[in-house]
């Protein structure tokens, strides 16, 4: 009996469920309407279009007329509208309803907080709540309203695509502003993370980067080395030359700010922390006017910079160090982003560290001391980074920055002396570059906006060298600080027309110290440099034409000297398939690093930075030109590229030859001219690419005999290629190789190897740079493998082997007298990297 109640019971719940959904069941609106004619004993006045394709739930019978004639207007766009107690009108006209909607960033990242959203034409504004949501009644409904943000792509929709009837808000999602019209041309470059835009330049986007043979996190300037036309002869990212310039021409900026030093274990591993990089940008020429300074190349980092609202962060450690980083939301318009990254070098000594401490002294005073005496070293890095940003609200966004880059060695030896007693010094090297920055976005109007820029930068080097056969104290110095301030104003005249208008203020001080202190000797030089420039630029894009046009005007103050630079890039659609582009530019450098001596700072960092005085130093200046042609078709992306570039003003001293010309002053040109050529064919699950470089590089220095010889880094033939494949969907490999032509190096007059130049004995050079090593070949791998810990926790683990074949490459060759036969010249051989692997697990939430 107890059970058949139980059963009864179920069966009207399931009833009364039945029922209970059989009821919100929705109705076309005409068949509404015509039970609602019956029920009130009325007549509906409607054309059928506007009714028809309408449906609703069933107003409830209880209601009164003005009740249901209320709840049609809520429920539907149309206007209903009682004329008397017996006939309704409907009709789409002076209908106003309410509207709402979420504002979500970038693939539904984050809920933007304070985005604004304005009703065009009436003036009505709101900005979304803490949780990224907006609400407006008595909205027109053939109004339309603009959703924006700073920094983002504003959106238009029209009033009944917010409308609000069964209170569902429609998502709606802002993509990044990231350039307006200079837009991504190629989606997946080489490897998923790397882009190239319209304007020929290349972006590195750490979020999404895939991996790179030989990598096993997205080394930012390793990464730049994958594309044609840089390479690094000494397998250094403190030596990236790109088409045939040397490092310091490069022009490095973390956001905004220029950085004198970038790289750990004196080269071999980047120093910027790619976990709150968001993206770089790599220019090779046609350059924005907005830029000078590095007359070979442009690289340009940017970290986050959105207030997500979100607490988020990871850890990693590898082989060399260990890193970790948090994103911190401090108030709804206030988040902190910090990372720290430090070697274990220090703790545990991995085959990886042993083999990069081999690479980076093998050819220093800490290997050459350690034949002879008793010696220690104790090697560390780290570095770390901190950016506050502050959205004041949609229309005014402040950031200020910080970045700490630091490389410190202790060198310890020892010896027995004469009287059987035990003599021991230690020697240091301190390498840092420490930066500071703020900025200010503001959009003043739709069509205007503003960004305002300002930077310091101090780069140190300081090394004390203790010699324990001479008893004798060097303790050198390198020293720059540079502060900057730069405003940018955009003016938008509509979407397919943008004009740049600037200022740029720029004070670098140097100094270099040197004191010995047997015999005693002492050294200081300082200098100080002001630099001026006003830019403009204007930038088109519509159909298939894409220019950018501007013009630098640069002013020394201390040689009260005018520097004219024009800037140029073009890209012109042929047809779906094929397109041509056109690059120009002509830049300056005010900066330049030169080597004196080959043991300066322990022979480990033998450049400084020096200021040019425009006269044994002139103002470095390069014109360049280039032409290309692309085709892109089912995701295969082929380009040919010709380029000729003429760099004059620079030095001797600063291209750190081993000749007959090793020691002496002199100013001079170098003219690289060459051809690039990439194809590279992607699909979902893979991307293979091979390219290739043929070049001629030339000094040309007048006083010297023969005025024109190859340059140090005249590499004749380069080529790449690379596989990436996801084996499966959490598991990817990449695998790849490069060869090229051996650098040049000057051999000694056989027979005839040294000579007598006073009282000092020398190398007796033949024809400079008229031999080249052996062809230098490397192949790389690596493997990453992505899993989850936890529905908010990921994990990855990478591996990937540096020289997988173990290739015995010689990466330069030069002389020196023999200490015990003043007649014979030794010759000194620099290897890469042997086989070098590394492992990495990272944790990410």
């Amino acid at each position: 009996m107890v059970l058949n109640k139980w059963l009864i019971s179920l069966l009207l719940c399931i009833g009364s469920i039945c029922y209970g959904q059989n009821t919100t069941k929705k109705t076309p609106l005409s068949e509404v309407i015509i039970s609602l004619e019956k029920q009130f004993n009325i007549k509906f006045s409607y054309a059928v279009e506007d009714v028809a394709n309408t449906a609703i739930e069933q107003p409830n019978t209880s209601f009164t007329l003005q009740e249901t004639i209320d709840y049609l207007n809520s429920k539907t766009l149309l206007n209903f509208k009682a004329l008397d107690n017996r006939y309704v009108t409907v009709s789409v006209l002076n209908k106003t309803i309410s509207v709402c909607g979420i504002v979500f960033s970038d693939e539904k990242k984050s809920r933007l907080v304070g985005a604004s959203v304005l009703v065009n034409n009436i003036g009505r504004s709101t900005i979304t709540d803490k949780n990224g949501t907006f609400n407006l009644q008595n909205i027109p409904i053939t109004a339309t309203l603009t959703v924006s943000y700073l920094g983002f792509e504003s959106r238009q929709f029209s009033a009944n695509e917010l409308f609000s009837a069964q209170n569902n808000c429609k998502e709606i999602v802002l993509s990044t502003k990231n350039e307006e019209l200079n837009q991504v041309l190629i989606n997946v470059y080489l490897t998923p993370g790397l882009q190239k835009y319209l304007d020929g330049s290349t972006v590195l986007n750490t979020k999404k980067f895939g991996i790179l043979p030989g990598l096993i996190e997205p080394d930012i300037l390793q990464s730049v080395q994958a594309l044609p036309g840089v390479e690094s002869t000494n397998e250094s990212i403190a030596n990236i030359n790109v088409r045939g310039g040397t490092n310091d021409q490069n022009l490095v900026l973390w956001d905004n700010i220029k950085m004198y030093h970038s790289g750990h274990f004196f080269g071999l591993i980047s120093a910027y922390n790619p976990n709150l990089t968001n993206k770089v940008i790599v220019s090779k020429n046609g350059t924005s006017a907005e830029h000078s300074d590095g007359v070979s190349s442009t690289i340009n980092m940017y970290t986050k910079d959105l207030v997500t609202n979100a607490f988020s962060g990871g850890a990693g450690i590898n082989s060399i160090s260990a890193d970790a980083f948090l994103e911190i939301p401090i108030t709804k318009k206030i988040e902190l982003h910090i990372s720290g990254r430090r070697s274990i070098t220090d703790l545990f000594k991995s085959p990886t560290y042993t083999k990069y401490f081999d690479r980076s002294f093998q050819d220093t005073e800490i290997n050459a001391d350690s034949d002879q005496n008793n010696t220690s070293s104790d090697f560390y890095f780290y570095d770390y980074t901190a950016k506050l940003l502050f959205d004041l609200n949609e229309k005014h966004q402040f950031r200020a920055n910080i970045i700490g880059i630091n490389n410190a060695l202790d060198y310890s030896e020892s010896r027995i002396t004469n009287s059987n007693e035990t003599q021991s010094k230690t020697s240091n090297l301190s390498q840092k570059n420490m930066g500071y920055g703020g900025s200010w976005k503001a959009q003043w109007n739709p069509k205007l906006s503003s960004n305002f820029i300002t930077y310091f930068s101090r780069y140190n080097i300081d090394a004390t060298d203790y010699r324990v056969e001479t008893d004798q104290r060097l303790t050198e110095a390198n020293e720059v600080m540079e502060t900057g301030a730069k405003l940018n104003t955009y003016y938008k005249t509509n979407d397919n027309l943008n004009f740049l208008f600037g200022y740029q203020f720029n004070e670098t001080g140097m100094l270099n110290q040197t004191t010995v202190s047997a015999p005693f000797y002492s050294s200081t030089k300082k200098d100080v440099l002001l630099n001026h420039a006003l830019f403009s630029e204007i930038e088109y894009n519509k159909n298939n034409t894409y220019l950018r046009v501007g013009l630098r005007l640069n002013y020394f103050q201390k040689f009260e000297k005018f520097l004219v630079e024009p800037r140029i890039n073009i890209r012109q659609k042929l047809s779906d398939q094929f397109a041509l582009k056109l690059e120009g530019e002509f830049k300056n450098q005010s900066t330049t690093q030169i080597v004196d001596f080959e043991d300066d700072f322990l022979g480990v960092e033998k450049r400084r930075w020096v200021l040019v005085n425009d006269k044994d130093i002139p103002i470095a200046t390069s014109k360049q030109g280039s032409f290309g042609v692309e085709f892109n078709q089912n995701k295969l992306n082929v380009e040919a590229t010709g380029f000729y570039k003429i760099v004059d003003g620079i030095t001797a001293s600063n291209q750190g030859f081993y000749n007959s010309f090793q020691f002496t002053n002199a100013n001079g040109s170098y003219t690289a001219k060459g051809f690039e050529f990439l194809a590279n064919k992607t699909a979902r699950q893979y991307s293979v690419w091979v390219s290739y470089t043929f070049s001629t590089n030339d000094y040309e220095f007048d006083t010297f005999t023969p005025s024109t010889f190859p340059n140090n880094v005249d590499i004749r033939h380069s080529v790449s290629l690379g596989f990436y494949y996801d084996i499966l969907k959490n598991l990817k490999i990449a695998v790849g190789g490069v060869w090229r032509n051996g650098q040049p190096y000057t051999k000694p007059i056989e027979g005839n190897e040294t000579v007598q130049n006073g009282n000092n004995t020398m190398v007796n050079y033949d024809s400079p740079n008229n031999e080249n090593l052996d062809d230098f070949m490397r192949l790389d791998a690596s493997l990453n493998y992505n899993f989850n810990l936890s529905q908010s926790i990921k994990a990855s683990f990478t591996a990937g082997v540096i020289n997988a074949t173990n290739q015995d490459n010689l990466i330069n060759r030069y002389y020196k007298v023999n200490p015990n036969d003043s007649n014979d010249a030794i010759q000194v051989d620099n290897k890469s990297l042997g086989l070098t692997p590394n492992i990495s697990f990272r944790v990410n939430f």
